[in-house]
């Protein structure tokens, strides 16, 4: 088996678990947050940057590689892992979300989908089959499975449809995926926000056996309750000896939220996004640099952390880095937000392992501004 998970401990006060994900390539902790690197880099990070600030598992796109720079050609560099220097696990996504959110034009049909490219506008196709020769080709540890990804909101009945859609290519793809000795394929379980939905699709992809498995169609505009109430009614219904992964989720709120909830491993752009527009994660709450009250301010981003950014350049340099478009200005911001997250999850993974994770979530809340439903910027 490419992937093998191994439960360490479940927290006496919430029920998060704490874990290990054995892959070809080295081994990572869970709860785990994974940087995305969509075009096999992670956007202004080096690899070395990375592993200083323990980032165990990063995520890749096979839309964007088999659009650019195409998987034969990362095939022929040796792979992923080769063709970026880089030596830990790698999940990649199917692609299905950027096939769905990017493209404008495109035509769902039980063969897969028809649409047009996001810059050139050229016609393209996209299917389960497909989907499983360029993560085979790319060669990340985890890949998953061709999925629909409704809009939200969603009526039930196109939801159902597309429910048992997802199914069926995800029987498919396992058909199709040729490197199941090393390289493990997850199933996502869908739904929307319609609790009988997600039994069912929870129920038919447990039903194919997959290594591991993810929940998909989440944070994509639904309020954050439904989204818990969603995870509270899934989360149970997935085996408990294999890795639990919550796709596109990257709010510190939602990481500590989801690991209550039973979660293993997330990913989001929002660390590195927000990074570039100036917004840093604090332990106080969301840090604006680009703005004017910080023109003067020569203390760190944060007074509590320990990152490379905070304990080298202050607030004031930072902003006119930004302000300047300057590359460095969004090194240094993307490096402390994805090290913020990193060092989060580290904190939780030790609250589970002293049974104190519900105390840990709520004091952190407190200091972030959670409890007042939306965190602080300042």
């Amino acid at each position: 088996m490419a992937i093998t998970y191994e439960l360490i401990k479940t927290c006496k006060q919430t029920g998060a678990r704490l874990g290990k994900v054995h892959t070809p390539h080295g081994s990572f902790d869970t709860p785990m947050f994974m940087p995305v690197g969509t075009l096999a880099t992670v956007k202004t990070m080096s690899p070395e940057e990375l592993i200083q600030m323990d980032a165990q598992i990063i995520l890749s796109n096979t839309y964007h590689l088999w659009l650019r720079p195409g998987e034969d050609i990362v095939k022929e560099a040796g792979g992923l892992h080769r063709f970026m220097n880089w030596d830990r696990p790698i999940l990649t996504d199917s692609g299905g979300f950027q096939v769905f959110s990017l493209s404008k034009i495109r035509d769902i049909t039980e063969e897969g989908v028809h649409f047009r490219h996001h810059l050139s506008g050229e016609k393209l196709f996209f299917s389960p089959e497909k989907a499983m020769q360029v993560q085979n080709d790319l060669g990340p540890d985890i890949m998953m499975v061709l999925d629909e990804c409704p809009p939200y909101p969603a009526t039930y009945d196109y939801m159902e449809q597309s429910i048992n859609r997802t199914t069926r290519w995800a029987e498919r793809c396992l058909q199709a995926h040729k490197r199941k000795e090393d390289q493990a394929l997850f199933g996502i379980i869908q739904g929307g926000e319609y609790e009988d939905l997600r039994k069912q699709s929870a129920k038919d992809l447990i039903s194919l056996d997959f290594p591991g498995y993810a929940i998909g169609g989440l944070s994509v505009g639904e309020p954050k309750e439904i989204m818990n109430e969603m995870l509270e009614v899934t989360t149970p219904l997935m085996p408990s000896n294999k890795p639990r992964y919550l796709m596109g989720v990257g709010s510190p709120d939602s990481l500590i939220d989801g690991a209550i909830r039973g979660i293993d491993m997330f990913d989001c752009v929002l660390p590195t996004r927000i990074a570039r527009n100036g917004t840093c994660m604090t332990s106080s709450g969301r840090l604006v640099v680009r703005n004017a009250k910080y023109a003067r301010d020569f203390s760190p981003i944060d007074q509590n952390c320990e990152c490379y950014t905070c304990q080298n350049y202050t607030r004031a340099y930072i902003r006119h880095l930004i302000n300047t478009n300057e590359i460095l200005g969004f090194r240094l911001t993307t490096y402390h937000n994805l090290y913020f997250l990193l060092k989060l999850m580290k904190q939780v993974r030790t609250a589970i392992s002293e049974d104190r994770l519900g105390d840990f979530k709520e004091v952190f809340f407190e200091q972030y501004g959670f409890n007042e439903h939306k965190p602080k910027n300042f």
